[in-house]
């Protein structure tokens, strides 16, 4: 049988004190500085900026047919997060109003008044300059004018679309695959078709990601006016045919590196292995209709892409 719960303040042997609560003034300002850091991390949208790494990455090695160059490499992977981590934090300041409106997003640090919007502005733009002062004369000026591109579109076309159009979904994919032909032409100084591919691949990967987020999160998005497929969507017929001819598509163009001779069959077998292994969450979800099975197939989406990349820094490693 548990024991009740009872209140301290009637145990004297058990005093408050006990509480771990940093009452100093020391104490109290360095909880708020470590809060101050984590929430200008948050602005930099930790997690897209990685996959945005690894995206560009995987361009690199998949560009650098003939031996890899470290200090280019190097400041590739430093200008593209830097430019990206700037748009996470734009983006932060543009949407503002908007994530308040949202339960998922309305304790992230500017509709919670933890940062002052300019604060933000501010960061993100210094970020993006500093990116943008590293990529252009570090790697070459088609890879600064892609990662402009890139946030450009994810700022201003993408981000107002998202209350007009549930299209805005499909152009989003766009400033989200363009790190990864930035690592190629990084490499590479072109845009030959390999980089096309390996854009391909994020294109189409980023659908059936983002959808199986909207349909777990599809009232949100209508409290705060988002116009998204799932959005009315009651049935989750729409949503599921998009995800399902999406992830076929990113299967496929899975495999495309292999048929233009830039991967090996280390990478080949890895990659049809794992797009099976993808598909079963989709098929569930495309039956059930259900957050659950929303939520296996952002979870695959989630792990996907960062082994799908990995096989091509593996496949290069090996062959060379």
């Amino acid at each position: 049988m548990p024991e009740p719960r009872t209140n301290l303040s009637l145990h004297p042997t058990r005093p408050k004190e006990a509480i771990a609560v940093p009452t100093d003034a020391v104490s109290v300002r360095r909880l708020a500085r470590n809060q101050r850091l984590l929430d200008y991390l948050s602005l930099a949208k930790p997690e897209i900026t990685f996959l945005v790494t690894i995206s560009a990455l995987a361009g690199f090695v998949l560009g650098s047919t003939t031996g890899m160059d470290g200090w280019t490499l190097c400041w590739t992977l430093i200008g593209i997060p830097l430019v990206s981590a700037g748009g996470g934090a734009l983006n932060h300041y543009l949407e503002r109003t908007h994530d308040g409106a949202m339960r998922r997003t309305s304790t992230r640090p500017l509709p919670a008044g933890r940062i002052r919007p300019e604060e933000a502005r501010n960061f993100g733009c210094v970020l993006i300059g500093l990116g943008l002062a590293v990529l252009c004369p570090l790697t070459n000026p088609l890879t600064g004018v892609l990662a402009a591109l890139a946030v450009a579109l994810y700022l201003y076309v993408y981000t107002p679309m998202k209350r007009l159009t549930p299209y805005n979904t499909l152009v989003g994919t766009i400033p989200g695959a363009l790190p990864a032909l930035g690592g190629w032409t990084a490499a590479t100084g072109n845009l030959d078709i390999g980089g096309w591919a390996i854009f391909m691949i994020l294109l189409a990967w980023q659908m059936p990601h983002f959808l199986s987020l909207a349909w777990m999160y599809r009232k949100d998005y209508e409290r705060a006016g988002f116009a998204m497929w799932t959005v009315g969507d009651e049935s989750g017929v729409r949503t599921t045919r998009l995800t399902l001819s999406f992830s076929i598509l990113m299967i496929a163009a899975s495999v495309y590196p292999w048929f233009l001779n830039l991967s090996g069959p280390i990478y080949l077998t890895g990659a049809l292995f794992l797009g099976a292994w993808f598909m079963i969450p989709v098929i569930k979800f495309v039956r059930s209709k259900s957050v659950h099975d929303a939520r296996l197939v952002l979870k695959a989406s989630v792990k996907y892409i960062p082994i799908l990349l990995l096989l091509i820094v593996v496949d290069r490693l090996v062959g060379l």
